[in-house]
C-alpha cells in the first residue's frame, strides 16, 4: 500500500472554495481505486495549511490513478474549479508507506 500525502498552501480568503473543491475529490480518488483518507483544514495555528491523505494498492495503481484521472471530465472540473477561485497556492506531494500494529 501507498499513501499520498499532500501538503496545500490555501488562500485563507477561500477557504470555502477549497472545502468545495475537496469535497469533489474525495469521491473521485475512491471511484479509480483509492482509499480516502480525508482532507484536514486549518482550525488552530497557520490558517493557509490544509492536508490530504489517500492510498492505494500500489505506486503501480496511483500511477494507473493519475493517468485516467487526466482524462476524465469530473476530475477536470475539479482542477478547473481550483484554477478559476485560486484557492490554492501551492502543493507539495510525497508518497509514504503505513505502518500497523
Amino acid at each position: 500500500m501507498i499513501t499520498c500525502t499532500l501538503r496545500y498552501v490555501i488562500d485563507p480568503y477561500r477557504l470555502a472554495e477549497f472545502e468545495t473543491y475537496a469535497k469533489m475529490w474525495i469521491p473521485l480518488v475512491e471511484r479509480f481505486g483509492g482509499q480516502h483518507h480525508g482532507y484536514f483544514l486549518p482550525s488552530e495555528g497557520a490558517n493557509n495549511i490544509a492536508l490530504a491523505l489517500f492510498s492505494f494498492p500500489s505506486l503501480a495503481a496511483y500511477e494507473i490513478y493519475r493517468e485516467q484521472s487526466r482524462h476524465d471530465a469530473a476530475c477536470q472540473a475539479a482542477f478547473q474549479y481550483a484554477d478559476e477561485t485560486r484557492c490554492i497556492v501551492s502543493y507539495e506531494r510525497s508518497f509514504m508507506r503505513p505502518v500497523f500494529g
